[in-house]
């Protein structure tokens, strides 16, 4: 939870760095992402459901603040606090996600930054003028 909301997904490579906590093969495409403020996994087990010692369920809850489009590059304001139940089980010694795949939930702080990084290396005036826009609305919503 916490490499994807600093924004692990985002980079080209993202995926190999998340590779060893999923149980899924690679990345599926997303045409949007979920902005957070913060992820919670509770640190009492007893909240957790433990369907054998190698198998279990764990709630998030994530505090949402939005979601942008990656088509239009838009920032939707949506605060609203969800909770996914992810179930990890130990896959060739390892402890994995098997389900659910969502898309990236990503921080605040690091969506913004990276709408500043791009519209810093975009060429395109009006594509920049989006971007910095983007920026601007993920600023607000901090």
């Amino acid at each position: 939870m916490h490499l994807d909301q600093k924004g692990a997904r985002l980079e080209a490579m993202g995926f190999d760095v998340l590779a060893p906590y999923v149980d899924w093969k690679e990345e599926p495409s997303w045409d949007h992402v979920v902005v957070i403020q913060e992820a919670t996994v509770p640190e009492d087990y007893r909240k957790w459901t433990i369907i054998d010692n190698l198998d279990i369920i764990i709630p998030v809850t994530f505090r949402v603040r939005g979601l942008v489009n990656f088509k239009s590059a838009v920032f939707v304001s949506e605060d609203k606090t969800e909770e996914v139940q992810f179930h990890v089980k130990a896959v060739r010694n390892n402890w994995r996600i098997v389900e659910p795949v969502i898309p990236p939930h990503i921080g605040v702080t690091r969506m913004a930054n990276f709408a500043r990084e791009a519209a810093l290396h975009e060429q395109d005036a009006a594509q920049r003028g989006i971007l910095t826009a983007l920026e601007g609305s993920l600023r607000k919503a901090k």
